[in-house]
């Protein structure tokens, strides 16, 4: 009885946190939907994305789907720390590459990201509001993954190298990598680069959900796609809303922190 009872709880506790965190992102998009033609004039006054990095970014995206493609097709690769290493060089390379380009274009990347509109504390406050909001729409996610595709979003290949790797030397890099390098590069990447570039050239809608797709599949994660899209997507509107990079940085690098938290203790994992 108790049990059925405390059950019924729990389904309330998840509805109402899930009504909560649709709230606070329709919100968002709410905000950003009636200011684009106020940003859009502000923007004027400072350099934007050209011809040149809308190049360079399709380049990107051509790349990142080509990788994609082979990552499919060889389904039965693991991943060791060599992989984990060449990856961190290899994202590193990217992140600087697009750096410099857009340095010798004489693009203000400080202003574009909004890396002085907000400062660390305040970035990393409104990350944690803005992922325990859409903590729930991920929920939500897996669970119409599971019950669509059976198994739920099963587990991907890092989750399982982090499990059974036996080194400190080993799990140290894959922290640094997740908490680290992955919100910094990717949010670079993926938010403030390739996204600006889509959004320049096709609008904030179709940019947030090209760059969604575009994250969900960069993971080569199939059963994983639909719970990484909603996240991606909540990573670009919160961006896209707080005008900073270092907001969606800190949101990526909570949730990272996060899972490994729970696959250092699997019974709370499973639960």
């Amino acid at each position: 009885m108790f049990a059925g009872v405390t059950s019924i709880a729990l389904e309330l506790l998840f509805v109402a946190f899930l009504t909560v965190g649709a709230l606070v992102y329709f919100a968002l998009a709410w905000q950003v939907a009636h200011r684009d033609v106020a940003a859009a004039e502000a923007s004027l006054t400072t350099r934007s994305f050209g011809l040149p990095e809308a190049f360079l970014a399709v380049a990107l995206i051509l790349f990142f789907l080509m990788n994609i493609s082979v990552s499919y097709r060889h389904t039965t690769v693991q991943l060791s720390s060599r992989d984990l290493f060449a990856n961190l060089l290899l994202t590193l390379f990217i992140v600087l590459f697009v750096a410099a380009f857009l340095k010798l274009r004489r693009v203000d990347v400080e202003a574009l990201a909004g890396l002085s509109r907000t400062s660390l504390k305040r970035a990393l406050s409104m990350g944690v509001v803005l992922i325990l909001a859409a903590t729930p729409l991920i929920l939500l996610a897996e669970a119409v993954t599971q019950n669509f595709f059976g198994g739920g979003s099963g587990r991907q290949e890092i989750v399982d190298l982090f499990n059974t790797s036996r080194t400190l030397q080993q799990r140290a890099l894959i922290i640094v990598l997740a908490v680290v390098v992955a919100p910094i590069a990717e949010e670079f990447i993926f938010r403030f680069f390739i996204y600006g570039v889509v959004r320049r050239y096709s609008g904030t809608v179709f940019g947030l959900l090209f760059n969604a797709a575009l994250f969900a599949a960069a993971h080569n994660h199939l059963p994983s796609a639909l719970p990484l899209f909603v996240l991606g997507a909540c990573f670009t509107l919160a961006y896209e809303w707080s005008g900073s990079i270092l907001v969606s940085m800190s949101m990526h690098a909570l949730f990272n922190s996060v899972q490994l938290v729970l696959l250092a203790f699997p019974n709370l994992y499973q639960q």
